[in-house]
């Protein structure tokens, strides 16, 4: 039990401590800034208080001027002058059913409830500062979250096409799918994406969207393609060293952001294939991609469902070594279905 001196001092320091300000919490930042874009055709809203926040979102976003749909999606990131000590750590990511964070420190966060869209980030200018930091660790991944716990599913897939026909080209890390997608594209196929193809979650087919404005490659890429030898490593903040060119840089003359889907082909690469294509059984890729899913509890069993799409689609294995072989197939299969 506390003496009557000690809770005199601590009426005492409670009268002199520094009283909380209205909004010490931030918990009515003002926003006054907003400004639509379209990630992947879809309209989001960004809200700020920073203008900086909307020039990395064009950065991000302003290749796509087109809307699919009015989401209502409204993206919020308030700045906050903090002190300066350079750019934060990459964030820790953590996910309990529908509800998710992202934390870098205690000045350096956001917090999203991925069943009602509901989002904050708060950020110090630090952050913001370094662009590709606070495009690929905070905007980025509270855009794609949102739209991916609502309006599409994320696949791990390359997509291009011919004549009408979207090929969904997949595998482990390495197996050739930016290479491939990218060699096909060279000699007259559609690009639709490179590793990432995103399922619309409303279609009865399956019809997928995909960053068709530009292409990743490995650094290996260069030793394939004497075109890509000139180009430095793209700075990341995360993720693989990598190459990221604008296809407007590269020999690709027909694209398309999205496609449907007549066929997916796994690709296995080794030194001795001589360059077949070997059917799978159905329900292959549904099954396959649900155990690449990164989303958790009630919207990864969405997800799940909705992978359903791909269980008759015709699924192939693609064993090859060279990017002709792999073509010369892919060609056989645009014919055949």
């Amino acid at each position: 039990m506390a003496t009557f001196s000690q809770q005199a001092q601590s009426k005492e320091d409670e009268k002199n401590r520094p009283a909380a300000g209205p909004d010490s919490l931030l918990f009515d930042m003002d926003l006054p800034l907003r400004e639509t874009f379209y990630p992947l055709g879809f309209a989001v809203e960004i809200l700020t208080n920073d203008q900086d926040v909307l020039a990395a979102a064009e950065d991000s976003f302003g290749h796509v001027a087109a809307c699919r749909t009015n989401t209502n999606l409204q993206i919020r990131i308030g700045i906050t002058d903090g002190i300066d000590s350079g750019t934060p750590p990459t964030p820790t990511r953590r996910e309990y059913n529908h509800l998710y964070s992202l934390i870098a420190d205690a000045s350096n966060q956001s917090l999203l409830d991925l069943n009602t869209h509901t989002n904050f980030a708060w950020l110090t200018r630090s952050a913001l500062n370094n662009r590709l930091y606070f495009r690929y660790n905070f905007l980025e991944k509270i855009v794609y979250l949102l739209l991916g716990s609502s309006l599409v599913t994320d696949i791990h897939a390359a997509c291009v096409g011919k004549n009408g026909k979207g090929i969904l080209l997949c595998g482990n890390s390495g197996a050739g799918k930016s290479t491939l997608a990218y060699a096909c594209a060279r000699v007259g196929w559609t690009y639709t994406s490179d590793d990432t193809s995103y399922l619309v979650n409303s279609s009865d087919v399956p019809f997928v969207i995909g960053h068709a404005h530009r292409v990743r490659f490995r650094p290996a890429a260069r030793d394939l393609f004497p075109e890509l030898r000139d180009f430095e490593i793209t700075p990341r903040m995360e993720g693989k060293p990598s190459i990221e060119l604008p296809v407007s840089r590269l020999p690709i003359f027909n694209t398309a952001t999205d496609a449907t889907i007549h066929a997916v082909v796994y690709l296995n690469r080794f030194p001795a294939a001589m360059g077949r294509l070997d059917r799978l059984s159905d329900g292959t890729a549904t099954r396959s991609m649900c155990a690449e899913l990164y989303s958790a509890g009630e919207i990864r069993a969405k997800h799940e469902r909705l992978l359903e799409v791909f269980f008759n689609t015709p699924t192939y294995e693609l064993q090859y070594c060279s990017l002709d072989q792999g073509i010369a197939q892919l060609e056989e299969l645009v014919q055949a279905i």
